[in-house]
């Protein structure tokens, strides 16, 4: 007895590499959308300290110029990352996974001075991070 194989489908493929181009430009966009969040609210925290809650036995206490100062840069990165994923770019895939990272980080040691954002924003960033974890590259370098 032979074992029959299916045809490579051609059309199946093309659907994939759909679904991952997608994938792709969601994390993109999202990681630009939450890059230009935290750059306005680390423009904020710098300019007006009093608009955030205080909290005065945090563990993880900074000065609120300091982590508007944190968010600000972590923003612009984030903006930056998500424009070269929009481009063909190798290193942008495993940077906007590095920064979505620190972008939870950063959120969670501020959860006391800005806590209902602070959740929604690691949650977008938990998304992002998905998004760019299930898309796989074949061996010619197409995504898949």
């Amino acid at each position: 007895m032979t074992a029959t194989h299916p045809a490579h489908q051609p059309h199946a493929h093309t659907a994939r590499m759909q679904w991952a181009g997608g994938l792709t430009a969601f994390a993109a966009v999202m990681l630009m959308i939450a890059g230009l969040l935290a750059v306005f609210r680390g423009i904020m925290a710098i300019a007006q300290d009093d608009v955030f809650v205080t909290t005065p036995n945090y563990v993880f206490k900074f000065d609120l110029t300091s982590w508007g100062w944190i968010h600000l840069v972590l923003g612009v990165i984030a903006v930056v990352v998500g424009i070269g994923l929009l481009q063909p770019a190798a290193w942008a895939r495993g940077a906007g996974i590095a920064i979505a990272a620190l972008v939870i980080i950063a959120n969670f040691l501020s959860l006391p001075y800005y806590p209902v954002w602070s959740v929604v924003m690691i949650a977008l960033s938990g998304f992002i991070i998905w998004a760019l974890c299930v898309v796989q590259r074949d061996d010619s370098g197409e995504q898949v």
